[in-house]
């Protein structure tokens, strides 16, 4: 009897993340801190095993280091298999060639090997910078019924923002007739959300098609999808009406942490029928001294909360001393502030030291923008980080502070 899987996910993880300035400047977007407790790529992987997928390929390149160990043997998120399970599939040099990751058609191309060991009837494909919770096994079941040799999932947008996608216009039966991807004038809302469902023949199919040429830019938005719609391959649209959030910037990333907090959030991780999984760190329960105050926040494991947080999410192991006052911020892992500081409407990356009496970003009405501060920055006492600049260590050396 040949083993098998009804469906392989691949997880395109290597992107360089370069809208997020310095918070992936070593470090890939999928591995950068979300909601305290989680990385970004927990969503996809927890979506993945919470829709009975259990193979899961990881597809790195940029910066990976801290992903791979983050990943690890996938036990966390019940991927420790001996058939299937999580593995990380980076660029590798083959017999006759060896090359990075073209594009997003050409990573999958290059592992067509590690999907055919499986034997699948069914591939879907994942991007590994999107927050949201998605049964998959409910798109897998819809691309069955509808006998489609590609599924799309989408989501409605605002048109001023339509521009930013992959744009489907579709019958009513939800089969897609146009493929714009990024259009100018885009002639409908319905947004591609990055996942789809390939029967797994057709996706082999087209992608040593794309391969083979020399001017395609081995792209799904780009190359494959508009090739299978004008050779008339059957796609359709699977619509999703969840909370979905690419954060792919300084403000979308921003936007989806404050989304946890409030009474109702607008997205809510603590649904124990769709659990998130993660690997956490090991740390003692948080604790808030006397002197501090919290409300309306996310405070993890290993705080130490001496001063005033609002609207605020903490994740591991931060150390707020007296004085000090976080509103409308997120902190990040392993962060000490120490007295007398002030941090408005701001981004503090893991491992960051702040001096006494540094002021870092200001209230969200009277800003340019977001505060940055990148991963393991010194900031020293009384330094003034206005609101709206990013800083990291290079940048600071350069500025002599």
């Amino acid at each position: 009897m040949v083993r098998k899987k009804r469906c392989v996910a691949m997880l395109l993880a290597g992107g360089q993340g370069s809208r997020l300035y310095a918070l992936t400047g070593n470090i890939a977007k999928p591995a950068v801190s979300f909601g305290g407790k989680y990385r970004i790529i927990d969503f996809p992987l927890s979506n993945c095993v919470n829709s009975g997928i259990d193979t899961v390929g990881v597809l790195t390149q940029y910066q990976p280091l801290i992903l791979n160990y983050y990943i690890g043997n996938g036990q966390p998120w019940d991927l420790d298999r001996n058939f299937g399970g999580v593995h990380i599939l980076p660029p590798y040099q083959g017999k006759d060639s060896s090359d990075w990751y073209k594009g997003t058609a050409n990573a999958i191309y290059q592992n067509l090997r590690f999907i055919k060991q499986y034997n699948p009837d069914y591939v879907l494909i994942l991007s590994g910078d999107h927050i949201y919770k998605m049964n998959y096994s409910l798109m897998i079941n819809y691309h069955v019924l509808n006998g489609a040799d590609c599924t799309i999932a989408a989501i409605d947008v605002p048109i001023e923002e339509a521009s930013r996608f992959g744009i489907l216009n579709t019958n009513s039966d939800g089969s897609i007739y146009e493929f714009e991807e990024k259009p100018k004038k885009p002639k409908s809302t319905l947004a591609s959300m990055g996942i789809y469902v390939f029967s797994t023949k057709k996706l082999c199919k087209y992608l040593e098609e794309d391969n083979l040429n020399p001017d395609s830019s081995n792209d799904f938005g780009k190359d494959i999808l508009p090739k299978m719609l004008s050779s008339g391959e059957k796609m359709m649209a699977y619509r999703f009406e969840g909370y979905w959030k690419d954060v792919g910037t300084i403000d979308s990333l921003f936007e989806a942490n404050m989304d946890l907090l409030g009474d109702n959030p607008k997205f809510d991780v603590s649904d124990t029928l769709w659990k998130i999984q993660s690997r956490s760190p090991l740390a003692p329960p948080h604790y808030v001294g006397d002197s501090g105050k919290v409300h309306n926040s996310i405070i993890m494991s290993g705080c130490e909360i001496y001063g005033t947080v609002e609207n605020s999410v903490l994740a591991s192991d931060v150390i707020v001393k007296k004085g000090t006052v976080i509103k409308n911020s997120i902190i990040m892992g392993d962060v000490t502030i120490e007295e007398d500081a002030t941090i408005d409407y701001s981004i503090i990356d893991e491992g960051v030291k702040i001096g006494k009496g540094a002021k870092i970003g200001c209230s969200k009405n009277e800003c340019k923008g977001i505060a940055v501060v990148g991963r393991n920055c010194k900031i020293d006492q009384d330094t003034v980080i206005p609101g709206g600049k990013i800083v990291d260590k290079e940048t600071l050396k350069s500025e002599g502070k």
